[in-house]
This record gives structure tokens, sequence and C-alpha cells, in this order.
């Protein structure tokens, strides 16, 4: 079985945005704007954390998986890709964390 990734994961949101059917959940979320898609965000996110202080380790790999979809479908609704967010993880790492925090410009 082929490795499964967070570029086939984004092409399966693509296709689904895509769709004019009823029955795609990725495409319901994106109708509904990308506010609704930020608050479902939150709420997994909420739900990963849970997952963590319960020490659940299945539960934590569903949340995180959870995750993982609904920020992609957040970066969809907000035009943004995952080629734009790994360039920027790139440039990060291109320090140390803290070197790279302290050069952020502040506001």
């Amino acid at each position: 079985m082929a490795r499964f990734t967070l570029q086939d994961l984004e092409a399966t949101i693509e296709a689904r945005a895509a769709s004019g059917g009823e029955s795609s959940y990725t495409k319901k979320l994106l109708d509904k704007g990308a506010e609704h898609c930020a608050k479902k965000f939150g709420e997994e996110a909420v739900e990963l954390v849970i997952a963590t202080v319960e020490n659940n380790r299945s539960n934590l790999i569903a949340e995180a998986a959870d995750v993982l979809f609904h920020m992609l479908v957040l970066l969809k609704a907000r035009g943004v890709t995952l080629d734009e967010v790994e360039a920027t993880l790139g440039q990060r790492t291109a320090m140390s964390g803290l070197e790279e925090k302290a050069s952020r410009k502040r506001d």
C-alpha cells in the first residue's frame, strides 16, 4: 500500500471542493466559509489537546488526523496551499527555533 501524504489529502480536498455534490463533507464546510472552517478547526484542536491530556493514544492519533484535515480545509478556504506553508517551514528550519523566533517582526 502506498504511503498517504498531506499532499494526497490536499488533492482530495481540492477535488471535493470542486465537486457539485451535496454528499461531500469537505464541500459543505467550504460552502459555509472560512470563518466556519476556522471554528471547526478550533474545535478539533481542543479535542486533540483533550486526547493528549487523557493519554489516549488511539484517540490522540484520530484527533491529530482530524486537525490536519481541518487545517487543510481552512487553508483551502483562504486560498493558501500546502506548498506555501512548507516553504515557510523550510525557511524557519534554516536556523534554530530560538533564532527564528527572535527574528520575527514584533507588532
